[in-house]
């Protein structure tokens, strides 16, 4: 029953039979087959058929919750079994939104230091991506904002203040003073995030409450891309402090507060609210728990 019930959040996440066969190592028609087996065992059909995946029924969609219950609660089992012979190892997947992946280090270098068997995997993704990801168990954990949308059923850990710093050259408008407002940055050609990832969207309302509806000249859905843009000189924007703090920049590049108001915004890691979590993740949210002081004092 276990391995059909993988077979189902395999289809769930890849919405299509070729890719979620592929992913699981088998043939499509077994995966056909696997899924077929299923239903009869269930006595309902599960997944709208077509000559592609449509989607799945409204049964379907009730016993994938309980796939994802029941494949959790045996990972965890499997974990924690192994944990007792063997100590804590395994893989460690870790979703983070684009501004806060700079700070990832401070979690997982103590967490390497005292769990040298587990392994990980780090993830970039938006914040509602975030959700998606632990709700089909794709991902172990994420570190995203705890105050903006609606996080649903998981536990926090409060980490650190995500603050905001206006990036510009100091030869543009603005580059030589010590503090800007955010009326002021409205006024200035910007390259910001794309709207889908929640930094954009807190930085548009800041701009429209100072009376601003900014267009952006460039948008990306990297930091990477648009931290590289302003370390030309020829572009500014409104970043994360802990991404204008890791990325190093050019002397004529300058990293300025922002005020009226200053903009704090809660950030944190998430789990799946189930009991019991998994060893490793039990472990993720210990580790947490124990740098969020220091975190927040130093961020």
């Amino acid at each position: 029953m276990l391995d059909r019930f993988e077979l189902l959040l395999a289809l769930a996440k890849e919405r299509h039979f070729g890719r979620a066969a592929e992913s699981c190592g088998v043939t499509q028609p077994t995966l056909s087959a696997g899924l077929k087996q299923l239903e009869e065992t269930l006595g309902v059909r599960l997944v709208e058929r077509g000559s592609r995946f449509i989607g799945f029924t409204p049964e379907g969609e009730r016993a994938l919750q309980w796939a994802r219950r029941i494949i959790g609660d045996a990972r965890a089992m499997r974990q924690e079994i192994a944990a007792l012979r063997k100590g804590l190892s395994g893989h460690l997947r870790i979703a983070a939104i684009p501004t806060a992946m700079p700070m990832l280090s401070e979690l997982t270098t103590p967490f390497h230091a005292r769990h040298g068997d587990v392994r990980f995997t780090l993830m970039s993704a938006t914040s509602n991506e975030i959700l998606r990801l632990l709700e089909n168990l794709e991902a172990d954990a994420g570190v995203t904002y705890l105050d903006n949308d609606p996080l649903g059923r998981m536990k926090t850990v409060p980490l650190y203040k995500e603050g905001y710093r206006f990036l510009t050259s100091i030869d543009a408008p603005l580059g030589d003073r010590a503090r800007v407002t955010w009326e002021e940055i409205g006024q200035v050609p910007l390259c910001l995030l794309t709207p889908d990832m929640q930094n954009r969207r807190i930085v548009d309302r800041q701009l429209h409450a100072a009376g601003h509806n900014t267009v952006p000249m460039l948008e990306a859905n990297s930091t990477i891309a648009l931290l590289s843009h302003v370390r030309t000189g020829q572009w500014a924007s409104v970043v994360a402090k802990t991404l204008a703090d890791v990325f190093a920049f050019p002397p004529n590049i300058r990293s300025i507060p922002i005020e009226e108001p200053e903009v704090l915004h809660q950030m944190g890691l998430v789990v799946l609210d189930r009991e019991p979590m998994t060893p490793i993740v039990t472990a993720l949210v210990a580790e947490a728990r124990a740098i969020a002081p220091e975190l927040s004092n130093r961020m």
